[in-house]
This record gives structure tokens, sequence and C-alpha cells, in this order.
């Protein structure tokens, strides 16, 4: 994901201080890892920098002083062709899953325990997920994000088991090369 897409899509409603795009993001992206606050910092000064944001102003209410941004006409033309651009799917997709069951073959491990032990990883995450999107006032943002990761669980679930299927094929595989 793009923090500087991300901040010029945050910063489209109006100026806004860097805690408070902070806290903005991780409310609007729940299932995302939290940004660090010198993440976001770091990121509106370039953003300041390349002409896609700038200083508004400053505001002290009952704190520290905040630097106030905004996005400017070239950030918002920025952020529409971002976000108009459509993702390409991965040309190669990089499996840890795959790499470590190789691994355990070459290695004389039990590349079946591997398979059960992250089988039961997965379907314990998919239960936390599914609790966290069918927890009483989720919002839309949090289901979508968590109906997203759930599709991409079961995805590798199916993978596996399919694996787990022709493991004795890939051992003698792995084993002759």
């Amino acid at each position: 994901m793009s923090t500087r897409h991300i901040l010029l899509g945050l910063l489209a409603g109006g100026p806004s201080h860097g805690y408070d795009l902070k806290r903005r993001h991780d409310e609007r992206f729940p299932q995302a890892r939290p940004l660090a606050y010198g993440q976001v910092y770091t990121t509106l000064q370039r953003l300041v920098r390349d002409g896609l944001a700038e200083v508004e102003g400053t505001e002290a209410d009952s704190g520290p002083e905040r630097t106030m941004y905004r996005s400017t006409d070239e950030g918002a033309r920025e952020l529409a062709k971002w976000a108009g651009e459509i993702t390409a799917p991965a040309p190669f997709v990089t499996n840890e899953i795959f790499a470590k069951l190789v691994v355990s073959i070459l290695a004389d491990g039990d590349p079946a325990a591997y398979l059960r032990a992250q089988r039961a990883a997965h379907m314990a995450r998919m239960r936390e997920l599914t609790a966290v999107k069918t927890a009483p006032g989720a919002d839309l943002s949090t289901v979508l994000a968590a109906d997203y990761a759930l599709n991409h669980l079961d995805a590798d679930l199916r993978w596996m088991n399919t694996t787990a299927a022709r493991l004795t094929t890939l051992t003698a595989e792995v084993d002759a090369a």
C-alpha cells in the first residue's frame, strides 16, 4: 500500500495535521499495520517537497503546536492518477509456505507435520477475522478488510490441501534434484 497516496487521499477531505492523519489511517484501514508517527511526518515532508501537499498553517489548541497540511492541485491529480491505475497481478508469487515445505524436505524434516501446523495457524487466524467481522458494530471497512484477508487465507488452505495430496511426488522430485 502506498503511504503517500493514502495520505493524499486523507488530505482530499481537507487540511489536517499528522496526528489526525495517522488516527484516520488507522481507523479507515483497521486490518493494515498501523502507521508510525515518524512515517506520517516523513511522508508529509516528502509530499511538500514534491509539490503534492503544502503547509496550510499551524494550530495550537490546548497542546503542542501542530502543522496543518493540505493537498495541492498537483497532489489531487497525482491521487486521481494513482487511484485509477489498475493494480497488476504479481508476476511471481513468493510463497514462504512452499519455501519452508521444500526446505523441510531437503533437511529431512516432516513436511506433512509442517503443513498440518500451518493449516492450524491459518484456521486460528480465520476464526479471529470472522469474530472481528461479525462483532456487533463492525463497520463496513472492517468487514471488507476481514473478508479480503479471509479469502486469501482460504486460498492458502486450498493450496495446502492440494499440496498435501501431492506431497509424496514433491518429496521424490526434491530428493531427486
